[in-house]
C-alpha cells in the first residue's frame, strides 16, 4: 500500500507489466464507483490504475495494489519509486509497505486474518463467516469511529441550549452524513455504536440544560418515538 506525496504526471501507456500478467485495478470496481463520486475525505480521491489508460495522480493519493503471489509483489515495489519518480511523483517512504492478506486456510483455528489494513476510513480485514468459511470484510477504522463519537459529544454540548427540533435537525443530518459514507454491508455494528453514543451524547446534554429539572431516560424515549434518529443501514453494497 502506497502514497503518493508530490506532484502530478500521467504513466505511460501500458501500465506496469508484472511476470504473471499486468496491474489492472487498484480497487474493487464497486467500491471505486461508490467513492468516485465527490468522495467527503477531503482532498482524497480514490485511483482506479488501469494498464493502457492515461492517469493523472493527484498530490497524495492512496493507492492499493493486490496480488497473488509474493515475488511479483516485491518486484513492483522496486520498479513502482522509478516509474513514479520520472513523472514528478516519490511514495511515502513510512507508508509504502507490503501487508499480507491472503485467505486464510479453512481449517485455521484462529478466528483473525493475517492483517489488516485501513484505507480510506475503513478497515480492511478477513473474518470467519458463520459456516466456518473466510471471507473478506470492512468497517470503520477505530480512529475514525472514535473521532465521530467525540464529535458528536462536542455538537451536542455545543448546542444544549438550541430548541429540540433544531437539535435534532442538525443530528440526524450528521448521522446520516456519516451512514452514507460508511454504509456498506458489514459495518453495521460499528454504525449502530455510533448511534448508540449519539442518543446517550444527547440525552446527556438535554439533561443539563436546567439545573431546576433532569430528563429521565422515559421521558427521552418518547422524545425519540416524536424525533427519531436515522437508523444505521447499508447504503452501497460492495459485495454480495
Amino acid at each position: 500500500m502506497g502514497r503518493v506525496t508530490e506532484g502530478t504526471g500521467q504513466p505511460a501507456r501500458g501500465g506496469i507489466r508484472t511476470g504473471r500478467g499486468n496491474l489492472r485495478d487498484c480497487q474493487t470496481d464497486r467500491l471505486g464507483k461508490r467513492l468516485g463520486q465527490k468522495s467527503r475525505m477531503k482532498r482524497e480521491l480514490p485511483v482506479r490504475f488501469r494498464e493502457g489508460l492515461g492517469v493523472k495522480f493527484p498530490r497524495a493519493t492512496r493507492l492499493v495494489i493486490c496480488f497473488e503471489h509474493r515475488d511479483d509483489a516485491e518486484r513492483v515495489r522496486e520498479v513502482l519509486p522509478q516509474r513514479m519518480q520520472r513523472y514528478g511523483l516519490t511514495l511515502h517512504p513510512d507508508k509504502t509497505r507490503l501487508v499480507p492478506f491472503q485467505r486464510p486456510e479453512l481449517g485455521q483455528q484462529d478466528g483473525k486474518g493475517p492483517a489488516t489494513i485501513d484505507f480510506l476510513g475503513f478497515t480492511l480485514y478477513q473474518r470467519r463467516t458463520r459456516w466456518g468459511r473466510w471471507r473478506l470484510a470492512c468497517k470503520t477504522r477505530r480512529a475514525r469511529l472514535g473521532r465521530a463519537i467525540r464529535a458528536v459529544y462536542a455538537w451536542c454540548r455545543s448546542q444544549r441550549h438550541e430548541s429540540v427540533k433544531a437539535q435534532h435537525a442538525g443530528l440526524r443530518s450528521r448521522l446520516q452524513g456519516h451512514f452514507n459514507y460508511f454504509g456498506v454491508n458489514g459495518n453495521l455494528k460499528s454504525l449502530a455504536c455510533l448511534l448508540w453514543h449519539a442518543r446517550r451524547a444527547w440525552y446527556k446534554w438535554l439533561s443539563r440544560r436546567s439545573q431546576r429539572t433532569r430528563w429521565t431516560w422515559e421521558r427521552f424515549q418518547d422524545l425519540l418515538r416524536d424525533f427519531p434518529l436515522p437508523n444505521p443501514r447499508v447504503i452501497v453494497p460492495i459485495w454480495g
